[in-house]
């Protein structure tokens, strides 16, 4: 761990005072009723009644860019002309990312 030493050095007396709030705060989390959870494997082993969408397809028409419409050079989303903030062509940025 790096070490700032432009820092303030701390006192004996402050030292042990967050050596004490720490071990406070320890003891309010060793009480408490919540458990640790991995929220990945918890996702991983979670199913929704009715979610079994496997032999689904998804039908989308796609249409290509309009004459009225760019692709913003920083967030690569096709919007309308109104949007441009500035640029032209393949620089062209839109209000969002402005």
């Amino acid at each position: 761990m790096a070490t700032d030493y432009d820092t303030p050095r701390k006192t004996d007396e402050e030292l042990h005072e967050e050596s004490l709030e720490e071990l406070k705060a320890r003891r309010s989390d060793a009480q408490s009723g919540q458990v640790d959870i991995d929220e990945e494997e918890a996702a991983e082993n979670l199913e929704l009644p009715g979610a079994d969408l496997s032999g689904e397809e998804l039908a989308v028409r796609v249409v290509p860019k309009q004459t009225d419409e760019f692709t913003c050079s920083r967030c690569f989303l096709v919007q309308h002309h109104s949007q441009l903030a500035r640029g032209e062509g393949a620089k062209s940025i839109c209000q969002d990312c402005a």
